[in-house]
């Protein structure tokens, strides 16, 4: 038997176990650590003659909001991770989108965006874009493709969608997305923070560009900000260029240290969170104290076909409900909780739970249930599956008058 013999420069030549360990991570010469150290400097070497020196280079050490080694060593791990050309990480989630929309649309330019979007992200396309610059957006429901064809234009330069929406779980059918942009002309742009590699990687589902917020499960570990941008290095380098070097959005070394520290334990921890979240999922389903449940898991799910096209084997540890008895217990239950934190971000070793209430500017927009009665949104971490059920059953016997 044959076998190819493992190259961590080769990442194609790795699992994904191993790739999440091994790429990106370098012996340190000086020292002979053998992971790559943190290294907070400013600044690096310069050569003799520094005069022909191109200070826009970003693979090329020179002054770190340009690059760093820090920087570089997560920038090559996570573009393994995502099977990309190349990736560009930035200083939050936020930013990475934000560096998307800077470098690549211009007054005048339009965006079809999904309705069920977070809600910095919803602020941008409906607020700030259109107000400074002139660009406009529709928000349509992206699971209408008829919807999202009659809202295409000559000047749409992107469809702009989550993996899986940010509370409700609606899922994108990027296949046809991507099909429908390259139709008119534009990219597909995929927000996949709620379905991480190596357990999905949108780039083979059609998109063109794919934006993570690091801060959730890539970190994992709910101490770190960070954003990436993957895809073609011919998109990649651009957003490089000027929504890096000269705007400045640059990771901090130490965030990209701690990001790629997190990455290590990607796969096994993403393997914990979605079995226990299908174990939390279905409990919370018979159980006569909820009265909804969505987790793209479930058969009941509204998409469930979709789900188990894009994720035979799972996705996501993100899950959405809501007890009986309304809003006014929602609150009172989640104060009963003793081992889940009331707190937002998700993604984390640790499970959270935040109330998102029934309206507002987003939330007007997700449908029912989720406007009826508001939302749960659990993020499910890496405690043993009992003891999270113990802890939501307590909390609902607490509760239940």
């Amino acid at each position: 038997m044959v076998t190819v013999a493992p190259d961590p420069a080769d990442p194609s030549t790795l699992g994904d176990g191993t790739l999440s360990v091994h790429v990106g991570n370098s012996m340190d010469p000086a020292s002979g650590a053998v992971r790559t150290p943190l290294t907070l400097s400013n600044s690096y070497a310069l050569p003799y003659d520094p005069r022909e020196v191109d200070w826009t280079v970003t693979d090329q050490l020179l002054y770190t909001r340009v690059s760093g080694i820090n920087q570089l060593a997560l920038q090559r791990k996570l573009a393994a991770l995502e099977h990309a050309e190349d990736a560009v990480v930035l200083a939050s989630g936020v930013a990475a989108t934000h560096a998307v929309l800077f470098t690549y649309l211009n007054s005048g330019d339009h965006v079809v965006v999904s309705r069920e979007v977070y809600e910095a992200t919803y602020n941008l396309f409906v607020e700030l874009l259109p107000r400074k610059y002139g660009i406009t957006a529709d928000l349509v429901d992206i699971t209408d493709l008829d919807a999202v064809r009659a809202a295409m234009r000559p000047e749409t330069r992107f469809i702009f969608t989550e993996t899986i929406a940010n509370p409700t779980t609606t899922i994108a059918d990027l296949p046809a997305l991507g099909e429908l942009a390259r139709a008119h002309g534009a990219l597909l742009v995929v927000d996949a923070t709620y379905t991480p590699p190596p357990r999905f990687r949108a780039l083979e589902h059609g998109a063109d560009l794919v934006v993570h917020s690091l801060t959730k499960y890539i970190n994992g570990h709910g101490d770190a900000l960070g954003g990436v941008v993957v895809g073609r290095t011919s998109l990649i380098d651009p957003i490089k260029q000027q929504a890096m070097v000269d705007v400045g959005g640059v990771i901090s070394p130490f965030n990209a240290w701690l990001i790629q520290r997190g990455t290590s334990t990607l796969p096994l921890r993403l393997e914990r969170v979605i079995q226990t979240a299908q174990t939390v999922a279905e409990w919370l389903e018979s159980d006569s104290r909820i009265e909804w449940v969505r987790y793209v898991g479930l058969d009941a799910h509204p998409q469930r076909h979709l789900a188990r096209q894009l994720f035979p084997a799972g996705a996501t540890g993100m899950l959405a409900f809501a007890p009986t008895g309304g809003p006014d217990r929602f609150n009172a239950f989640v104060a009963k909780l003793r081992l889940i934190a009331n707190a937002t971000s998700f993604g984390h070793d640790e499970t959270l739970i935040v109330h998102v209430g029934a309206s507002g500017m987003r939330q007007d927009l997700y449908g029912e249930p989720f406007t009826a009665t508001g939302t749960l949104r659990l993020s499910i971490g890496l405690e043993d599956a009992a003891d999270l059920i113990a802890d939501l059953d307590q909390a609902l016997a607490a509760t239940e008058a």
